[in-house]
């Protein structure tokens, strides 16, 4: 898993609601990444943010952590286990090709 889906928190601090704002939309053309959830609060005479940014990539797993889903270069969804492959479901439908 990569470095930048490990530490999904943000915090943003500005004295004016405009300007946490401004670093807010500023971040999120830097890093290319969307925030999935923000909290403000006024802490002092600043306005304060602690958001949760979106995964850029997820994990899909059993229960017993075992047995994950992946996609194929085909664009099938596979689930494999211990023994290797389990089962395969066909292309995925809307799927774009270069996230096959």
């Amino acid at each position: 898993m990569s470095d930048m889906n490990k530490r999904n928190l943000v915090y943003f601090e500005n004295p004016s609601m405009r300007g946490l704002y401004d670093c807010m939309e500023e971040w999120q053309r830097d890093n290319n990444r969307r925030l999935l959830s923000i909290s403000v609060q006024q802490d002092g005479g600043n306005y304060c943010c602690i958001a949760l940014t979106n995964p850029t990539e997820v994990v899909i797993t059993g229960a017993d952590g075992k047995r994950h889903a992946d996609v194929t270069p085909d664009g099938s969804l596979r689930v494999t286990g211990d023994v290797g492959i389990m089962g395969t479901v066909g292309p995925i439908p809307g799927l774009p090709a270069g996230r096959r």
